[in-house]
């Protein structure tokens, strides 16, 4: 696969992670305490793909590499948001965990691709 094929597939990718992220979000009751979660789940969760996109368009290797830094940290941050819900118990954790193991792959790549562009 060359690197236009791998970048159209992560693209449409962390689309679909977004959305998962949506229905996610969408499906947690409404308590104060969750509001707060599904907002910042949301926030992280859709902005992988964003920065990706942005990233994909960036203008030098810096601006490249500092996008793909937010994605890696985005990508952090929704793990950590994920296993909270999932530690709370408050939602099916099959269907949670499904969606934590996507975002764990999709860390897992920024990652990879952070360390090699640092090289």
């Amino acid at each position: 696969m060359n690197n236009i094929e791998f970048s159209k597939q992560l693209e449409n990718r962390t689309k679909k992670f977004a959305i998962d992220i949506i229905e996610l979000s969408a499906s947690l009751l409404n308590t104060a305490e969750l509001k707060v979660i599904k907002n910042q789940i949301s926030k992280s969760g859709t902005s992988i793909g964003a920065n990706y996109r942005e990233a994909n368009r960036s203008r030098s290797k810096a601006d490249f590499l500092n996008k793909i830094k937010i994605c890696e940290s985005e990508a952090s941050e929704t793990v950590y948001w994920l296993e909270i819900l999932i530690d709370l118990n408050c939602r099916d954790n099959k269907s949670i965990q499904i969606i934590l193991d996507e975002a764990k792959e999709i860390l897992a790549i920024f990652t990879s691709v952070s360390c090699k562009l640092q090289l």
